[in-house]
């Protein structure tokens, strides 16, 4: 083998799979010999063979795609309990392989991935969704960027036609349970450098942390990011679809009109509910220009 195939062969083989207890497999997909093929271009050592060579690059390879998975959702980690979560991890990125330059984008396809998958959460797989869901969104609002915001004075000057639009970074959640609750519960109990399974890499078992009831409860969250930290806010049902009216283009008087459709608010108490709305998202910095946001 010359050097490009030498490369191509060790790729396809440190990216292949691990079995089940996370060791390399004995053959390849069309059965040949894993040993075999790793004999044919790794040298063996006086410690190991050519294949327990070859084995260390393939697990390491999948302990830290597991772990940038791992990372991103602690709190679905801990209301599966590890060996569900350690099962589900692997499979997500056996069919959704990273193919970015970072590993940051590499859990993105998660929580929609999930719907589809409930083998892996059991009775509780909604609730598994709602959890992957807002973590997911932690990610998106710590990450994405803020725009120059518009303050409450900007925002009178502006007639009913008018469009704005929110930060990239702010997340607008529609959700079954009140699994804000559970995310913040499983943050407060562990240290950030405690919050990944890393049950792939060294089998250790951890106390399980207490996490409140759920019961089906809908609400309704804007995540967004205030000095650098990430805050989740409850929303009443009308802030939401004002916002997300916002975000999809509306005006803002077709937003407001969006927001209270079926509603039974009386006019003034409509009227104060508009300005309560639209103070609180300015004050926190929500609002900006849709121009700058195309830019």
């Amino acid at each position: 083998m010359n050097l490009l195939e030498i490369q191509r062969r060790m790729a396809e083989d440190v990216r292949r799979p691990l079995t089940p207890d996370f060791e390399m497999q004995q053959e390849t997909e069309s059965g040949a010999s894993t040993k075999e093929l790793a004999a044919s271009y790794i040298a063996p050592n006086a410690l190991l063979t050519s294949f327990e060579r070859l084995e260390i690059y393939n697990r390491q390879y999948w302990f830290r795609l597991i772990d940038a998975v791992s990372d991103d959702f602690p709190a679905l980690n801990a209301m599966l309990g590890a060996k569900r979560f350690n099962s589900l991890v692997p499979a997500y990125i056996r069919e959704n392989p990273s193919t970015s330059w970072t590993l940051r984008d590499l859990s993105s396809k998660l929580p929609e991935w999930l719907t589809r998958h409930p083998e892996f959460t059991g009775k509780r797989h909604l609730l598994a969704i709602d959890i992957a869901r807002l973590e997911w969104a932690y990610v998106e609002a710590y990450d994405r960027k803020k725009i120059a915001p518009l303050g409450a004075e900007d925002i009178q000057e502006l007639g009913p036609d008018a469009r704005i639009a929110l930060q990239p970074h702010i997340q607008l959640l529609e959700l079954r349970y009140p699994v804000d609750e559970l995310v913040m519960a499983v943050h407060r109990a562990a240290p950030e450098t405690d919050i990944v399974s890393n049950a792939a890499m060294a089998k250790k078992q951890r106390n399980r942390i207490p996490l409140p009831p759920m019961r089906r409860t809908p609400i309704f969250l804007a995540v967004h990011r205030f000095d650098d930290q990430v805050y989740y806010r409850r929303v009443e049902c009308e802030a939401y679809r004002m916002l997300s009216a916002l975000r999809n283009g509306s005006s803002i008087s077709d937003a407001i009109e969006i927001a209270f459709s079926g509603s039974d608010f009386a006019e003034a108490h409509l009227a104060m509910k508009v300005q309560e709305y639209f103070t609180h998202a300015a004050q926190l910095g929500w609002f900006c220009r849709a121009l700058e946001l195309q830019s």
